[in-house]
C-alpha cells in the first residue's frame, strides 16, 4: 500500500449501479447533511470520522446511518459502490489509501451534491466572503414560504426548517457556495461544481489564509465561478464592493447590482433598526419597489435581503409574495442568535470571525440595543484569525463594542510564532485606542470574569466559529445561579 493515495481520475464518477455509499469525514456539517439527503433518496449510507460527537453523531444515528469512529482500511469492508471524500481527508489517510487500492469510484462532496441533487434543478448559488449562510437561508425560507418547495444545502441550521438541508420538491435548489477547496485530489473551490444558473455574490475579501496566498488568488477563484454562470443566467452582485464589481465585469451573463449606492440596479434605502428587526425600502432602477420588514438587525443583513429581493423578482415572483417571504425569515442558528436572558443580561451567539464580519455584527447589535452596554467576547479560532494577517484590522472591528474580551488562541502547528495572531497584543492595541479590553488564557477565566463583571442591561455577544467550550450555556447557568443567591 502506498504511503499516499494515488486516486485514478477515471474513477472520479458515480457508478451506474449504485446502492451503497460510504462517506469519509461524515460528521462535518455539510457531509452529514449530504449523507442524510442520500439516505432520504433510498441509498444505503455508511460513514467514518475521526471525531464522532454530538450534534452530528446524534443526527446521523437518528437517520439510521452507521458511523465508524476513526479512519481504517477495514471501514471499506464490505466494499461500497461509491465513496464520497470530505475535504478534511488527506492523501495519507488509511481509508483514502485503501480507496485507491480497491479502485472504487469516488466523488468529492461538491461533486456529489451537484450530481445527485442540483442536476436537473435551477441552481441558485450564494457566494461571497461574508453573508453566504444568512443570504442563502433567507432565500430558501422565502421560496418555501411562497410554496416553491426548494431543495437546499446551507452551512448553518435554518430556523424555519430545523436543519441545514432539504431534498426539495420544486424546481429550485439553493446552495451556499463556499470558496474553500474541494478535496485533496481537487484544489479548486467548492462553488465551481454547483452549476449556477443564478448567483448572488455578496463580497470578496482575503480570507482562508491556509489555502489562499493573497487576494489575487481568491479573485481568480471567483472569476472561475463567474465563468460557470451560463449566458442566459443572472448574477446579483454587491455594487458597493469594488472587487465584486471588478470580477463580474467579465461575466458573459446578465449582471444586476445591489447596494446603498443610488447607481445600483437595486438600492437599499430608509434602513431603520427596530430592536432585533429592521424596516427598509427597496428601489429598482430608481423606482420604488416596496417596503420590507426583516426579522434581523444590521445594515449588512438589509443588503443581503436586497440581493434576495432582486433575485426573486428576476425569477418572476410577485412583489407582495416577496415581501411576505422576507418577513417570514426566522433566522439561522449562530447568526446573532439570542441564546438566553438572565437578570436582564442577554447572551448572543454569533459565528463572526473575519474582521469585516466582526465589525458588521458588533455594529448591528449596537444599533439594535443602543442604550445597553455591549460586551464582545472573541475567540480567534479559524486558520486565518489565528494568523497575524488580520492582527491590526481587529482593532477597528470592535469599534462599536463597549467592552472587548479576547481569549488566547490555540497555536497553529507549523506556523512560526511571529506569524501567529496575538490576543494579548490585540487587547493592548484596543486599550491604546481607548477601548476597555481584557485578555484571558482560557474559557474558564473568561466565565469567572463575566460572572462578576456582567450587570443587568448588558448584551454579551460571543463571537466564534466553534463551540467555544459551551461558553454560552455555561455563562447563562452562572448568571442564573447568581440571580437566585
Amino acid at each position: 500500500m502506498s504511503s499516499a493515495a494515488q486516486l485514478d481520475p477515471a474513477l472520479n464518477r458515480a457508478p451506474e449501479d449504485l446502492r451503497h455509499v460510504h462517506v469519509m469525514g461524515i460528521c462535518g456539517t455539510g457531509m452529514a447533511a449530504l449523507a442524510g439527503m442520500l439516505k432520504e433518496r433510498g441509498y444505503c449510507v455508511t460513514g467514518s470520522d475521526q471525531n464522532v460527537y454530538p450534534p452530528m453523531s446524534d443526527f446521523l444515528a437518528a437517520s439510521g446511518i452507521p458511523v465508524m469512529s476513526g479512519y481504517s482500511a477495514e471501514n471499506l469492508d464490505p466494499r461500497p459502490d461509491l465513496v464520497i471524500v470530505g475535504n478534511v481527508i488527506r492523501a495519507v489517510n488509511p481509508e483514502a489509501c485503501r480507496l485507491a487500492e480497491l479502485g472504487i469510484p469516488y466523488l468529492s462532496m461538491p461533486q456529489a451534491l451537484s450530481r445527485f441533487f442540483i442536476q436537473g434543478h435551477v441552481s441558485l448559488v450564494v457566494a461571497g466572503t461574508h453573508g453566504k449562510t444568512t443570504t442563502a437561508s433567507l432565500l430558501a425560507t422565502a421560496l418555501d414560504t411562497m410554496g416553491a418547495g426548494p431543495g437546499f444545502m446551507i452551512g448553518g441550521i435554518v430556523e424555519a426548517f430545523g436543519r441545514n438541508y432539504a431534498v426539495g420538491t420544486g424546481q429550485y435548489f439553493v446552495v451556499e457556495g463556499d470558496e474553500y477547496d474541494t478535496a485533496f485530489f481537487d484544489k479548486s473551490s467548492k462553488f465551481v461544481h454547483y452549476r449556477p444558473d443564478c448567483a448572488i455574490i455578496t463580497s470578496i475579501e482575503f480570507d482562508h489564509a491556509d489555502i489562499f496566498t493573497d487576494l489575487d488568488m481568491i479573485k481568480r477563484s471567483f472569476s472561475r465561478f463567474v465563468d460557470q454562470v451560463p449566458t442566459d443566467g443572472l448574477i446579483m452582485a454587491c455594487g458597493d464592493d469594488p472587487v465584486v464589481r471588478e470580477i463580474v465585469s467579465a461575466a458573459s451573463c446578465r449582471v444586476m447590482t445591489y447596494g446603498l449606492d443610488a447607481g445600483s440596479d437595486w438600492q437599499l434605502a430608509d434602513f431603520t433598526p427596530r430592536g432585533l428587526t429592521a424596516a427598509f425600502s427597496v428601489y429598482c432602477r430608481g423606482k420604488f419597489f416596496g417596503s420590507f420588514t426583516l426579522p434581523m438587525p444590521g445594515l449588512h443583513n438589509g443588503l443581503n435581503a436586497t440581493a434576495v429581493i432582486g433575485l426573486m423578482d428576476s425569477l418572476g415572483f410577485d412583489p407582495d409574495a416577496i415581501t411576505r417571504g422576507i418577513a417570514s425569515f426566522g433566522g439561522v442558528k449562530r447568526r446573532q442568535q439570542v441564546r438566553g436572558e438572565v437578570n436582564s443580561i442577554t447572551v448572543i451567539d454569533d459565528f463572526a470571525h473575519h474582521p469585516t464580519a466582526v465589525r458588521e455584527t458588533v455594529h448591528a447589535l449596537k444599533m439594535a440595543w443602543p442604550q445597553r452596554r455591549l460586551v464582545a467576547v472573541f475567540e480567534p479560532r479559524t486558520n486565518s484569525s489565528r494568523r497575524a494577517v488580520f492582527q491590526t484590522r481587529y482593532v477597528d472591528a470592535f469599534a462599536h463594542a463597549d467592552v472587548v474580551v479576547v481569549r488566547e488562541h490555540v497555536p497553529l502547528d507549523n506556523v512560526p510564532a511571529d506569524q501567529q495572531f496575538s490576543s494579548a497584543q490585540l487587547v493592548e492595541d484596543l486599550a491604546a485606542a481607548g477601548k476597555k479590553a481584557y485578555y484571558f488564557v482560557d474559557t474558564d477565566q473568561i466565565l469567572s470574569f463575566l460572572g462578576d463583571f456582567a450587570r443587568p442591561g448588558d448584551v454579551v455577544a460571543i463571537l466564534s466559529n466553534g463551540g467555544f467550550d459551551n461558553i454560552h450555556q455555561r455563562l447563562l447557568d452562572i448568571l442564573a445561579a447568581d440571580a437566585i443567591q
